[in-house]
């Protein structure tokens, strides 16, 4: 099913990589102006951030993980140019009991819906199971992100949880959906595309 030679971090159209703090703070930056990105990103209430904010919050990032271990962060690339386009992260890992919450975005909104998502959710499933052989992932989503709720479940994923009107956004409330996927049913599925 794996063979040592199979790329970590690469698909066709994709690459991970880490934080560049030389480029990626004025990008992310940017993005953080996009309202609809940082939405469909974020649950949390969403605010633009300056660069020297992102900077920051790369610092808190990379702390996180050399010093808890409980959170891995990539860097979205796209391979024909090597352009910064989005993030995927694995987090929240609880290592007793193998659990981690994935999330992922594409923050140029021209990369957007041209399956670059799809790529980056199968790398970062390959790396929770077979490089952190983590037992399950978890995924959180408003149901107004019909797209990551498609993208999950194309991806095998189960809806576990589903927090009714647990989002306000815009004066309206939204459902709030957990899904689900374990290592033995992912390795199902990449064995049966083989």
């Amino acid at each position: 099913m794996l063979s040592l030679q199979t790329q970590l971090f690469e698909e066709k159209d994709v690459i991970f990589g880490p934080i560049d703090y030389e480029t990626h703070p004025a990008v992310e930056s940017k993005w953080t102006h996009d309202a609809e990105f940082m939405r469909l990103m974020e649950i949390k209430p969403i605010r633009p951030l300056s660069v020297e904010m992102v900077k920051k919050s790369y610092e808190s990032i990379e702390k996180e993980m050399d010093e808890d271990k409980n959170l891995y962060y990539f860097a979205i690339h796209a391979r024909q140019n090597n352009q910064f386009i989005g993030k995927a992260m694995i987090e929240w890992i609880d290592w007793a009991h193998g659990n981690g919450f994935l999330r992922l975005g594409i923050g140029e909104a021209e990369h957007r819906r041209k399956g670059y998502g799809s790529q980056a959710l199968k790398m970062l499933l390959r790396f929770a199971f077979n490089e952190l052989n983590l037992y399950r992932v978890t995924a959180v989503v408003p149901a107004y992100n019909e797209g990551a709720m498609k993208l999950f479940q194309k991806f095998g994923f189960i809806e576990e949880v589903r927090r009714r009107k647990a989002i306000c956004r815009d004066n309206e409330f939204w459902d709030l959906v957990s899904f689900g996927l374990l290592n033995a049913e992912w390795r199902e599925q990449v064995s049966g595309q083989e």
